[in-house]
C-alpha cells in the first residue's frame, strides 16, 4: 500500500473553538452542520479544515500542548487577481486576524502577503500568474 497524495483534512490546534469558528464565518466561510461545540468543519475547496482545542489535539495525537512559535508550516488561499489579495487581507483584519506583511509584488510577477488568525496560525493570500485557477477556483501548479 502506498500513502495517498492528497489532504483530505488540516486540522488547526486553537486556543477556543468558538472564538476561532466565529473568525473563520466571518471571512464567509460556512460552518458545516456536522460541526460541534469541540470541533467545527469549514469546506476549502474539495477539503476540510478542522477545529479543535488546542490540550484535545495534543492529546489525541498523543503528543505535549505546549510550544509556541513558527509552526514550520503557512496555509495558503490563492485568488485570482491582485485587487482580490487586498480585499481578502483587509477582510481577514477587519475579522480580527492580524496583518503579519502587507501585500507586495514577488521577483515572479505574483503578488501576496500574511495575516494571522487568531490563534497566530499564519495564511497566505497569494495571486499568483504562474499556478491558474480552474474554473471551480483550485490552484493549477503545472
Amino acid at each position: 500500500m502506498t500513502v495517498p497524495a492528497r489532504l483530505g483534512i488540516v486540522t488547526l490546534a486553537v486556543a477556543d473553538v468558538a472564538r476561532s469558528a466565529e473568525f473563520f464565518e466571518a471571512l464567509g466561510w460556512e460552518r458545516a452542520s456536522s460541526s460541534q461545540p469541540e470541533i467545527v468543519w469549514f469546506g476549502v475547496g474539495g477539503t476540510w479544515l478542522g477545529l479543535f482545542g488546542r490540550a484535545d489535539l495534543a492529546a489525541d495525537a498523543g503528543v505535549p500542548a505546549e510550544g509556541s512559535g513558527f509552526e514550520g508550516f503557512t496555509l495558503a488561499v490563492n485568488v485570482p487577481d491582485r485587487d482580490a489579495v487586498d480585499l481578502a487581507l483587509a477582510t481577514a483584519v477587519g475579522a480580527g486576524g492580524t496583518l503579519v506583511k502587507a501585500a507586495v509584488t514577488t521577483d515572479f510577477g505574483g503578488y501576496g502577503g500574511y495575516f494571522a488568525d487568531p490563534d497566530g496560525h499564519l495564511w497566505e493570500i497569494m495571486y499568483n500568474p504562474t499556478f491558474p485557477l480552474d474554473s471551480d477556483g483550485n490552484v493549477q501548479i503545472p
